[in-house]
């Protein structure tokens, strides 16, 4: 059988490890997103002086526009242009975009990047699928409302759309979708405007340039047999995973563990606050007693534990590097002092 060409198909699939893992990821998505939550309306504008609704719209219709907030569409730009520079950039890359999705319009909170465990190479990349997911439930943990509206990723070459390995996988995801509608961002290094150009340009509705870079936004339906150009806007916010971005390697390293106890154990927590060598993520799981927790804080490849009393921390001698183990070690010292 030939082989396709690198023009005919650049991109086997960006999103089948995360199509793979779909049914069980949705699942829990549903059950932790209800849809007939109705959190109270925020004031907010969009640039062309209409008001956003950022209550759940009764129907959903074909997307008009992507809006990014300001720092989402610089966590693209910049971590694409540093990806460029890394020991892996002739490599894909890319993103999972979090946000509200409205009646014909997607608003882009949050990135999740895909990783340094994501599986990748010149014409690919697969997402690390677990550290999206724990990713994903710290950051709803800010606003619960969020939820996935698309993916970005790059293409070493200047194919500014999606190819057909692409639509293979999306094809499938989007049904998953609110809306049953994906955005995708396809992130190009072919601008040739210079490396000195400090200010993004539009030369067309989907696309947005910053010195060589480009990102080309579209959309699709369930059912589409192709994407559409998708017009794109920015407007003033957050990206509400940036603090997450350089903690990511020990997030993935510990996923798994940490799904595990926020599955198993209620009012789980994640905050991300000051280690010992810069940012940590802590995990806190509250105690029968007020005013007591069992606290992990993860730093590198650093697992602590702690009590926390009224305030005060205490740490643990528990000395076990898999957060799931040690918490239940923890749990079990404290059931049999009681």
């Amino acid at each position: 059988m030939r082989r396709p060409s690198r023009q005919e198909e650049p991109s086997r699939t960006v999103w089948r490890s995360v199509v793979r893992t779909a049914g069980r990821w949705f699942d829990e998505l549903r059950r932790a997103w209800p849809r007939d939550r109705k959190p109270p309306r925020p004031a907010g504008e969009r640039g062309d002086g209409q008001r956003h609704s950022f209550l759940a719209p009764a129907a959903y219709h074909p997307l008009k526009r992507v809006t990014l907030t300001d720092e989402v569409g610089r966590t693209l730009f910049e971590e694409y242009a540093a990806h460029l520079k890394g020991d892996r950039g002739d490599e894909e890359t890319g993103w999972l975009l979090l946000g509200l999705r409205q009646e014909d319009e997607a608003l882009a909170l949050a990135t999740l990047p895909a990783g340094t465990r994501r599986e990748a190479g010149v014409a690919h990349v697969r997402f690390s699928s677990s550290g999206q997911i724990t990713g994903s439930r710290i950051v709803r943990q800010l606003d619960r409302r969020l939820t996935p509206l698309g993916v970005v990723h790059t293409h070493p070459g200047s194919l500014r759309h999606p190819s057909d390995g692409d639509y293979r996988g999306d094809s499938q995801w989007v049904a998953n979708l609110r809306g049953q509608e994906g955005v995708f961002g396809i992130g190009t290094a072919d601008a040739k405007r210079g490396n000195g150009t400090v200010f993004g340009v539009q030369p067309k509705p989907h696309v947005q340039c910053l010195g060589d870079l480009c990102l080309s936004w579209y959309s699709l339906r369930k059912g589409d047999t192709n994407y559409r150009p998708l017009s794109y806007g920015l407007t003033l916010g957050p990206d509400l995973a940036r603090p997450l971005h350089p903690l990511w390697a020990t997030l993935e390293a510990h996923a798994e563990q940490l799904d595990r106890v926020f599955r198993q154990q209620s009012q789980v927590t994640f905050a991300v606050a000051a280690g010992e060598r810069g940012p940590a993520l802590t995990v806190t799981i509250p105690l029968a007693e007020p005013g007591r927790a069992v606290r992990v804080q993860l730093e590198d490849d650093d697992v602590r534990y702690f009590l926390a009393r009224d305030g005060d921390l205490l740490e643990a001698g528990v000395g076990e590097g898999r957060v799931d183990r040690g918490v239940y070690l923890l749990l079990a010292e404290l059931a049999a002092r009681c």
